[in-house]
């Protein structure tokens, strides 16, 4: 086995990663792709808001598993980065219909297995503890409940807010 992660931006270089904003439907942040040859096992995930959504705003952000694939930026293989610097580049599907971030279009799905779900609730004016910022969830899997996601599926990152926030979100996996 192997372990990798990803996050929903390109891989840093000369420029820091920026959050992405969240729109005001539903949208995938991070997808990726399991190549017909192998599944992987997620091991945590986690999601950070740069701001608390307002009292009307509040949204959900879903971990679960698809049969059909949202369109987004496509990952380059440097964007699935390896944690043991000697392990081989993942071999997850990439492309703009694969593993990527960021979508234009959810695609039409017909089935899905949820993993794990957040309910962000909006906050009063002041309520964030005099403005300190963002929000964030992080999550690691216990080793028994540890979710696989099967051979030909997508392992989407997807978020629901009624106003738009800025997010940054990573799933850390094996394969």
């Amino acid at each position: 086995m192997h372990r990798y992660t990803a996050w929903n931006f390109a891989a840093p270089t000369t420029a820091a990663p920026s959050a992405v904003t969240t729109g005001t439907s539903i949208k995938t942040m991070l997808q990726l792709a399991t190549p017909s040859t192998r599944q992987l096992t997620v091991l945590s995930w986690g999601f950070t808001l740069d701001q608390p959504p307002s009292s009307t705003n509040t949204g959900t952000v879903e971990l679960l598993q698809t049969d059909v694939a949202a369109t987004v930026t496509a990952h380059a293989a440097s964007g699935l980065v390896q944690l043991d610097p000697n392990a081989p580049d993942s071999l997850l599907t990439l492309g703009t219909g694969a593993t990527g971030y960021t979508a234009t279009a959810e695609g039409s799905i017909t089935a899905t297995r949820p993993f794990d779900l957040v309910e962000v609730p909006g906050l009063t004016a002041g309520a964030d503890g005099g403005g300190i910022g963002g929000l964030t969830y992080e999550y690691q899997f216990m080793p028994d409940e540890r979710p696989i996601v099967a051979v030909s599926r997508f392992l989407r990152v997807r978020v629901t807010f009624a106003a738009a926030v800025n997010m940054t979100c990573y799933v850390t996996w094996d394969e």
